[in-house]
């Protein structure tokens, strides 16, 4: 497991999941990836925090039902929630939920991106954000998928100082990652390819030890698969569903799957 010390400013720290139904979720994926689940803290409004090897991994909450679909969301660390806010709106951004504090954890806001894209922040108190990433079980990848390139990029760099890196230029594949040869994350230039009403959004990929068997465990589970298995230059990638439907994907090195 790689385990993280610290989180880098601008990059993805946290994930949470949004659900219609909190215990089929917590046996799904800890059925899934090995995770533990610790008990719904009451005190704030019964969230649940998954661990692996004693570090936190990931957290879930219940969905409200206010027609928003279960779903993934991805989290990026800020030294102060308040002023990254206003940093948003001034790169072009809107707040969605304002910063608010969470007990002595830390502190949250969720905005939107020039392109329609919901994104989380988090400035850490006791709560730094997931414990590990990049090996089996843990958080592998982050990626936008976005239909406003060029601003886009222009808007993570200002609104969260975002190191920008040119992975490809070519009309039929626009990528660019945060950071150089240490990328933590993408944008995807998807506007070819988005379908009518899905907007821009951001997708987690979890790394796993072998995909096609990862798969096949996600349906013994009671999820779905939406695109199966594939190789790509960056590993062999499959979309799948989980229970209440909330969309993620699972990615393993090409040749171990």
């Amino acid at each position: 497991m790689t385990k993280l010390d610290s989180i880098a400013l601008g990059d993805p720290c946290w994930i949470d999941l949004m659900t219609s139904d909190i215990a089929s979720t917590r046996a799904f994926y800890t059925g899934l990836f090995g995770w533990q689940s610790d008990e719904p803290n009451e005190e704030f409004g019964g969230y649940v925090n998954f661990t692996r090897e004693g570090r936190r991994i990931a957290g879930v909450m219940g969905n409200p039902g206010d027609g928003v679909p279960d779903v993934w969301s991805t989290y990026l660390a800020v030294e102060d929630a308040n002023a990254s806010c206003r940093a948003v709106e001034a790169a072009g951004g809107a707040v969605m939920v304002p910063a608010m504090e969470v007990g002595t954890l830390g502190a949250m806001a969720v905005v939107t991106d020039v392109g329609g894209a919901a994104i989380g922040m988090w400035q850490p108190g006791e709560h730094k954000g997931f414990g590990a990433a990049g090996a089996p079980g843990a958080p592998g990848w982050f990626e936008l998928l976005t239909r406003s390139y060029e601003p886009t990029l222009a808007f993570y760099r200002d609104a969260f100082g975002w190191d920008l890196h040119t992975l490809s230029d070519e009309p039929e594949f626009r990528y660019t990652t945060l950071h150089g040869e240490e990328a933590v994350a993408g944008i995807m230039d998807a506007g070819s390819f988005l379908p009518e009403g899905v907007p821009a959004h951001w997708a987690v990929y979890f790394a796993v030890a072998d995909t096609d068997t990862s798969a096949a465990r996600v349906v013994e589970l009671g999820g779905s698969i939406e695109a199966p298995p594939e190789d790509t230059p960056y590993g062999r990638v499959a979309t799948v569903v989980d229970p209440t439907g909330a969309r993620f994907k699972i990615t393993a090195p090409v040749g171990e799957s």
